[in-house]
């Protein structure tokens, strides 16, 4: 078995689960070797709530990407979200023993792992300790205190905390698909570093996620994280609206939205029906237009202000720190029609949809390109830049050469060279800890 730089990433969603490999290359750009994707079958609202029907979506969508890529996957990041995430802000600080030497990174892991050991309510884990701006003796300000004297380090932290046995659920069901767990990454996270410019995050930037079925919400200024929630509501609430309001069934439901959908009712013509099928040979239904986005347009506008009073919790209106760059909406609910000049009504903030392709290189298909696989890109780079590599080898019964789209790919052999090296992460000790807890369990 051969190592190579290759990372996987795991998108485990509401509506669908995504298993995505990828590498860099010469330019130092994402370059995707292979997709797979199945139907989401045994989660709710980002939460697992049937072990046994994830544990077959997740097979399925690596078993695709495998097939695809000629390369087996054995280590995976995965993505977590759900209406079990909150996040909090906390101040911390240490006294150096030593004021004459220099600070180093184990005084920022030191730090790190102080704020790791905070007490959370019972039955809660912290996720991810985000370092936020630091104080070194009494100076503020500061950005990054290595290599400076000082005797106290203080800094602010934004905290992302979530429910142990949701955590534990998703760990065991990647566990049990035959895959190690590399690392738990917070999704709006991992689809900000997909879609968003350095330039917009120093800016201030608002990034909504509109998942199946919670919406991500992730706040940037001055190139720091500040701010994440989630929503429990994404695009199936709105599916669910069209089955009740209509009388159709979820199936019918949910193509009205992909295909005759839209945000906004005032451009629907009275006389726009569409026609759906009957049930075993009843009459066929006639639904307007018109009626149709009204009903999306209420359901839409509900998720959106709920985002919004977020966005305005966090201190929008003042000019301090007022959102420059707007609002950027991803995820497969972005796609709706009109939705854009909605999220602009509403919030009066420059918006734009999103799309992954930043990162990737020149040549990606529209398909991976599309903000549907934002949230699996990001944890592709996310991966890459932690250097969490995946143990490959090449799958045994996949032919040498793979035809794909009439053109023929030569399974990977030889080892690429990552432009940047692999980086310790202060959330490794907890990624430790979870590891040892699913072995033990067993």
């Amino acid at each position: 078995m051969e190592q190579q730089n290759i990372a996987v990433g795991l998108d485990i969603g509401t509506t669908k689960i995504v298993a995505m490999i990828g590498r860099y290359n010469e330019y130092n750009k994402v370059e995707i070797l292979g997709i797979g994707k199945s139907k989401s079958l045994g989660v709710h609202r980002g939460v697992v709530n049937n072990i046994t029907q994830t544990i077959q979506s997740v097979q399925q969508a690596v078993q695709e990407a495998e097939n695809v890529s000629g390369i087996k996957i054995k280590d995976v990041v995965v993505g977590i979200a759900g209406q079990h995430i909150r996040s909090l802000q906390h101040s911390d600080y240490i006294t150096r023993s030593n004021a004459d030497a220099v600070i180093d990174s184990k005084d920022i892991d030191a730090l790190c792992n102080q704020v790791h050991k905070l007490v959370m309510l019972p039955g809660e884990e912290i996720i991810h300790v985000l370092p936020q701006e630091y104080k070194v003796d009494g100076q503020s300000e500061i950005k990054e205190p290595i290599g400076m004297y000082g005797g106290r380090v203080e800094a602010n932290f934004h905290v992302v905390v979530g429910q142990v046995a949701s955590i534990r659920n998703i760990g065991r069901c990647v566990k049990s698909a035959g895959l190690n767990l590399d690392r738990i990454t917070l999704e709006p996270l991992a689809s900000a570093d997909a879609v968003l410019s350095q330039e917009e995050k120093e800016a201030g930037v608002a990034l909504i996620d509109i998942g199946g079925g919670t919406t991500d919400l992730a706040i940037f200024k001055d190139g720091i994280i500040r701010h994440t929630a989630v929503i429990p509501f994404g695009g199936n609430v709105i599916t669910e609206d069209i089955k009740e309001g209509c009388s159709i069934i979820e199936k019918q439901a949910e193509l009205l939205k992909i295909k005759f959908g839209s945000a906004w009712p005032g451009e629907n013509k009275d006389n726009e029906i569409v026609s759906i099928p009957g049930l075993r040979g009843r009459d066929p239904k006639e639904i307007t237009l018109k009626n149709l986005s009204k009903i999306i347009h209420a359901r839409v506008v509900e998720i959106i202000e709920q985002v919004y009073l977020e966005i305005k919790n966090y201190g929008h209106e003042e000019q301090k720190k007022k959102l420059i760059a707007g609002i950027v909406l991803t995820g497969g609910g972005s796609q709706l029609k009109h939705l854009k000049q909605l999220v602009e009504y509403i919030t009066g903030m420059d918006t734009r949809i999103g799309y992954p392709n930043e990162h990737l290189a020149g040549d990606s298909d529209s398909e991976t390109t599309s903000p549907l696989f934002a949230t699996a890109v990001g944890l592709v780079m996310n991966s890459l830049e932690q250097g969490l590599y995946n143990s490959i080898e090449e799958v045994e019964d996949i032919q040498e050469d793979i035809i794909t789209d009439g053109e023929v790919n030569t399974p990977l052999k030889e080892s690429v060279k990552t432009p940047t090296g692999p980086k310790k992460s202060i959330f490794d000790r907890w990624a430790e800890k979870f590891k040892d807890f699913l072995d033990n369990a067993e």
